[in-house]
């Protein structure tokens, strides 16, 4: 298995490992897994240790973690469960009144509803989670080194939106699978302006 190239990392600027957790019951099923803390199924397990085939080698400067079981559980079978720090903004979306609702259902009562434009009744609205992230990222852009985040999918791909500028809106167009690893840094070649160097790399899809 081919491991990830940490090398043209710019010095004293973050690397960002943003790594959605594995395969879960309501993520097989499509249903929306926002406070509900429910477990890995066994695929899911499998998918999370895969992962420690694209992290060896890596030294990593903090190891910062979902509260909730899926992420942690995750984090551990990656093999960086050791000391990671909970930090409450890598929480998926509170989606509200949507819990364990798929989108198809959604779309019967509200066609053109959108969680990244239109937010959830009594959850979290889009200007909330823009906020959320970037509390985070002012965070992480203080830090140095490789810096591994294990959260979720709606809130990874708002967490990618914000990193390069963009609005939430336009986190719709980057999904995330289960069990995937993006990195989000910096041009090598111009170090103020932040990019995503990886998207939605799963162990099965890079090769030896």
């Amino acid at each position: 298995m081919s491991t990830i190239n940490h090398h043209s990392q710019t010095p004293n600027l973050p690397r960002i490992f943003l790594i959605r957790h594995g395969e879960t019951q309501w993520s097989l099923t499509g249903q929306h897994t926002g406070q509900t803390d429910i477990s890995l199924t066994p695929h899911g397990e499998t998918e999370a240790r895969q992962l420690a085939c694209l992290l060896t080698n890596i030294s990593f400067s903090q190891v910062l973690c979902s509260p909730l079981k899926r992420a942690r559980q995750t984090c551990m079978a990656a093999g960086l469960g050791e000391n990671p720090l909970t930090v409450p903004e890598l929480v998926e979306w509170d989606y509200g009144d949507y819990e364990g609702q798929r989108s198809a259902d959604i779309h019967q009562q509200l066609p053109d509803w959108n969680v990244y434009q239109d937010g959830c009744p009594r959850g979290e609205s889009p200007e909330q989670i823009s906020a959320r992230a970037d509390k985070l990222i002012a965070r992480l852009r203080q830090s140095e080194g490789n810096i591994a985040l294990f959260t979720h999918g709606q809130i990874g791909s708002a967490i990618a939106a914000r990193w390069i500028g963009l609005a939430i809106i336009n986190a719709q167009h980057l999904s995330l699978s289960t069990a995937s690893l993006s990195i989000l840094s910096f041009d090598p070649h111009h170090p103020s302006v932040p990019i995503i160097a990886l998207w939605n790399a799963t162990a099965l899809s890079i090769t030896p």
